[in-house]
């Protein structure tokens, strides 16, 4: 005989979803949002961009690889949450050290599975993302609708997610030094970097122009990361004080700030883009890249008509943009995430770019 559902998640509508908990068992207000990705959960919930956003898995079987301890992308998981059609707690996995289940409870994070994810995800499209709550099962209706209109999410989700203190990631042979500004930084990067014989210097978000000069960088790196970009004007700062003086490539929330220094504006997407299956065209080539992509905001394409920056990249989907340039200040970044792991690798040509941008800055230097 099938246990009864112990948990449930209400949306501000007063739509009720109901199942099973697991991970952590405590209340939480979120965004929620939706992910198409058909493996890497392990990267989603260890992914900092995920911060105050409970995320909806439309693949349906979750947890069946279990997690593995290299292959986190950040030390410390920061999702709001975990909803799932069905959950598997015995993993199949010669690498698996931990359950999915374990590792949410050990971060005070809640899950629930039994969910119809399918209508769930239908809803989100359709009406967009809001706030959600999971709960107990006998939570009165009332009683979370109140809890969700009395609840904001937070704006400080970057300060949040972002390093206290720098931290160091060296490699073998090294040839150039990077300073990679931590606004929620993913693993995968650094060691994307670290295999093209970088040495990374990872920094708070809010670290000074005039410390990251006295670091001598080849390189400057503005990673992703969660929130509003205009929730931390001090790194769009930051841009405008660092361009034109060092090659600088940024990341989704780096290139919506780096987009930002320049005089574009930015605006909250109706759900998103989260999964390993957008097509992005390069304009200036023409060839198209399948990519991996988690972000809320866009930056807005008419905006740019009017600041020095060229479109380089476009969304195939919703003609969103996702790539931009300055070649004069020798900087370019892109909305999508060209280390994904696991999921495609067409767009890791962009790091050898950055590579590329250094060498050239280097050179001219020394002539």
């Amino acid at each position: 005989m099938a246990r009864e559902h112990d948990r449930k998640i209400v949306l501000e509508d007063g739509s009720v979803y109901t199942g099973y908990g697991f991970g952590a068992k405590c209340d939480k207000v979120n965004e929620i949002v939706f992910n198409t990705s058909m493996v890497g959960y392990q990267e989603i919930i260890s992914d900092p961009s995920y911060t105050y956003q409970m995320v909806v898995m439309t693949y349906p079987l979750i947890g069946n690889y279990g997690i593995t301890d290299d292959d986190f992308e950040t030390r410390t998981p920061s999702i709001g949450g975990l909803i799932v059609r069905e959950y598997n707690d015995q993993p199949s996995n010669f690498r698996y050290t931990r359950t999915l289940s374990e590792i949410l409870e050990e971060n005070n994070i809640p899950a629930i599975t039994d969910i119809d994810t399918r209508k769930l995800t239908r809803s989100i499209r359709d009406l967009g993302s809001r706030k959600v709550l999971i709960t107990d099962i006998d939570t009165p209706l009332e009683r979370a609708l109140e809890i969700l209109k009395n609840t904001e999410i937070p704006h400080d989700a970057v300060s949040q997610v972002s390093c206290k203190k720098r931290w160091y990631s060296k490699t073998f042979k090294p040839k150039y030094n990077v300073v990679a500004i931590d606004c929620g930084i993913k693993l995968n990067i650094v060691r994307s970097l670290n295999k093209r014989s970088c040495n990374i210097t990872v920094v708070p978000w809010n670290t000074s122009s005039s410390v990251i000069e006295e670091m001598r960088p080849d390189g400057i790196f503005f990673s992703n990361g969660p929130g509003n970009p205009e929730d931390v004007p001090q790194v769009v700062d930051l841009v405008r004080q660092l361009r034109g003086r060092y090659p600088i490539f940024g990341i989704c929330l780096g290139h919506q700030l780096i987009s930002l220094a320049y005089g574009a504006k930015t605006y909250k997407l109706k759900f998103g883009h989260r999964g390993g299956n957008h097509p992005v065209q390069d304009i200036r080539t023409g060839k198209i890249e399948i990519t991996s992509q988690n972000h809320s905001y866009a930056v807005d394409k008419a905006s740019i008509e009017n600041t020095p920056l060229q479109i380089t990249h476009i969304n195939l989907l919703d003609n969103t943009v996702e790539g931009v340039c300055c070649e004069k200040d020798h900087i370019f970044s892109v909305q999508y995430h060209p280390e994904s792991a696991p999921g495609p690798q067409d767009s890791t040509y962009l790091f050898d770019r950055f590579i590329n941008l250094m060498e050239e800055w280097k050179n001219a230097k020394k002539n």
